[in-house]
């Protein structure tokens, strides 16, 4: 095959962190409040925009608090993790390695002897009718390793007793929450709303802020999990007086992100942006007989972190097979068209494209071709 002769204009397709908003610049930084106290009262009234302009952009609900805090999201459901669990029984849903982290932090860490892991391989979802809804369920929305998610919160009963804490860093602004079946839901602005690293977002219904109020964990709690004083709910948390001190160069980051989402339709326009990207990767796969989706069922595959394995039908065995992905990576990389779509390195060897709302739906359908090419140019190397 030839070069393709188009090529994505913008060759951003990591898992994290993700392409930034189209029009996006560092002068789009040159306002941040830099210098100063996040506590002056312009400082604060930065972050409390985030919150803000978080909730009306996801339809949160009035009476959910919203906080910025530290360690990106593995920070924030860490500090749901253990600030909420060991009042009641718990399930851990895991398929990949985000699930799986946490499933060592509720078994190993906290060491809860009434956890209970429902999991599944790679590529499939746990049987999700299996989830006790007296107990308190941990589970991701979307498999960023594995790009297998939930396909709504249908499973998850009104009338349970337990609190759902969600890791929703990939999934959310790409795909609808349902706010009422979520209690602890948390993700990072590195991800499907294209911002920088180190900040995590932590959402609480009141039945998670009632929780936190009338049950205190038997195991010493870190400082920046501390979400309580006094047996009443820190409240500053949730207005901008964040636990520890935030880089106010990527709360402006954050802020131009979430007025390009609302400028660009909101949070049904990034759904429908992804699910583009998600329509145009599934008929090339469907097309091309040497590539797969490693979601085995077209209802559970994401449309942000899109996992694709090597097909049977390739003609490859062995250790060409398991060296086609890093090798088609590494020659999309150096002709400039694909950044970083290697698979997770605790996933099988794949290709990760990322399809979240912030890569344009033109520069995914010109990354095809480009697959295709390297492909066969790989296969040429192996016959050379």
């Amino acid at each position: 095959m030839t070069k393709p002769q188009h090529r994505p204009a913008r060759p951003y397709f990591s898992s994290g962190p993700c392409a930034k908003p189209l029009g996006w610049s560092p002068d789009v930084l040159s306002d941040a409040f830099v210098a100063r106290s996040h506590r002056d009262p312009e400082g604060t009234a930065r972050i409390n925009e985030v919150i803000e302009r978080t909730r009306k952009v996801l339809s949160i609900p009035d009476d959910y608090r919203i906080g910025v805090v530290p360690g990106s999201d593995t920070g924030a459901i860490e500090m749901a993790l253990w600030s909420m669990l060991g009042a009641r029984g718990v399930d851990v849903l895991a398929w990949e390695n985000f699930g799986q982290m946490w499933v060592i932090d509720i078994v190993k860490q906290l060491n809860l002897g009434n956890a209970r892991v429902v999991e599944a391989e790679y590529g499939d979802l746990p049987d999700l009718s299996k989830v006790d809804q007296d107990n308190d369920v941990v589970f991701t929305w979307n498999g960023t390793t594995s790009g297998v998610c939930v396909p709504n919160g249908d499973w998850i009963s009104a009338d349970r007793q337990g609190l759902t804490i969600c890791d929703a860093t990939s999934a959310v602004f790409s795909m609808d929450l349902p706010w009422d079946k979520l209690d602890a839901t948390t993700w990072s602005w590195q991800k499907a709303m294209g911002g920088e690293a180190a900040h995590g977002m932590l959402v609480l219904s009141p039945r998670a802020v009632e929780r936190l109020e009338n049950y205190t964990p038997p195991w010493p709690m870190p400082k920046v999990f501390r979400l309580v004083n006094k047996g009443k709910l820190d409240e500053g948390i949730f207005k901008g007086l964040t636990i520890n001190t935030p880089s106010m160069l990527c709360v402006e980051d954050a802020l131009f992100s979430l007025r390009w989402i609302q400028k660009a339709g909101g949070a049904a326009a990034m759904q429908t942006r992804s699910q583009s990207n998600l329509a145009a990767m599934t008929e090339w796969v469907e097309a091309t007989p040497w590539v797969e989706f490693l979601a085995k069922e077209a209802s559970f595959r994401s449309c942000t972190s899109m996992v694709l394995s090597i097909a049977a039908e390739s003609g490859l065995s062995g250790d060409a097979l398991a060296a086609a992905p890093k090798q088609i990576a590494a020659m999309l990389s150096a002709e400039g068209v694909a950044y970083d779509i290697s698979s997770h390195r605790a996933a099988p060897p794949g290709l990760r494209i990322w399809g979240g709302a912030t890569v344009e739906p033109d520069d995914l359908k010109a990354l095809l071709p480009w697959l295709d090419w390297a492909f066969a140019k790989y296969n040429r190397s192996l016959a050379a």
